[in-house]
């Protein structure tokens, strides 16, 4: 038995059509890349190392000023849910924001198409030139993309103002994720204070730094970034900033007392 043969045995179609799938190109499938353009990430990343930073910075500021565990508690507790109503408020804002000025420039973008298709047309062939197609396919392009209204609008869109219509952010997702994430991070320093102890402040720290340093480990898996390097800038930023509360923190508390 030849190979042909048995390819079409295996098969059940012909050698030659085996042939021509095994080169015919394939698209990737939708959404293959990770979601990394603004919608829960973003928001989840900045929520969980904002929450992290500013309620320990808060609870180590109030400790220094000398109070006492419960006041620190209650001061770490209306900072974790001002602060995760902030935040979620502010990311909601935001992205709406953003996508209602995004679809003003496409509405603009909509009315120079009907106003003028032939210019459009030109300036999207003179976009893919620009790119290094040769002029003849490039107004080929131009011309095949702009016989569907609905998909030159979203080209020009992607081409002109660097808009895809199709995966704009949601800001509720923004919100929620934020409003999460920052509640999770708000919550680590609190915990040892929940148990108590004379040593609270200094363990509160100590799961802070640990979950700093996860967290940009964590991030850095989506960069070029180390995990080394990710996990010691956030550690860093959130050392200086617990050190700055709590100079305050004893300043001011010398100075009241």
């Amino acid at each position: 038995m030849t190979i042909e043969q048995a390819s079409e045995t295996a098969t059940g179609q012909p050698a030659a059509a085996v042939r021509a799938a095994a080169v015919e190109p394939r698209l990737p499938p939708p959404d293959h890349h990770r979601d990394v353009t603004g919608g829960w990430l973003r928001a989840a990343v900045f929520g969980v190392t904002d929450g992290l930073v500013s309620n320990a910075a808060l609870v180590t500021g109030v400790a220094g000023g000398g109070a006492g565990q419960h006041t620190v508690l209650l001061t770490g507790l209306a900072g974790l849910l001002a602060g995760a109503a902030s935040m979620a408020t502010g990311e909601y804002t935001s992205v709406s924001s953003s996508n209602e000025a995004m679809l003003a420039e496409v509405a603009v973008e909509a009315l120079e198409l009907r106003r003028n298709p032939e210019g459009e047309q030109a300036e999207l062939a003179a976009a893919y030139v620009a790119r290094g197609v040769p002029p003849e396919l490039a107004t080929q392009v131009a011309a095949a993309l702009s016989s569907d209204p609905e998909a030159t609008l979203r080209v020009h869109a992607q081409e002109e103002l660097g808009v895809d219509t199709d995966h704009l952010p949601s800001p509720l997702t923004a919100a929620g994720s934020s409003l999460a994430a920052f509640a999770v991070g708000a919550a680590v320093p609190l915990l040892p204070f929940l148990v108590g102890g004379a040593s609270a402040l200094v363990v509160a720290l100590v799961l802070t730094g640990i979950a700093l340093f996860a967290a940009g480990a964590g991030v850095s898996r989506l960069t070029s970034r180390s995990a080394g390097f990710g996990g010691g800038r956030q550690l860093l930023f959130g050392a200086l900033a617990c050190a700055i509360t709590y100079a305050v923190g004893t300043a001011v508390g010398v100075g009241v007392s």
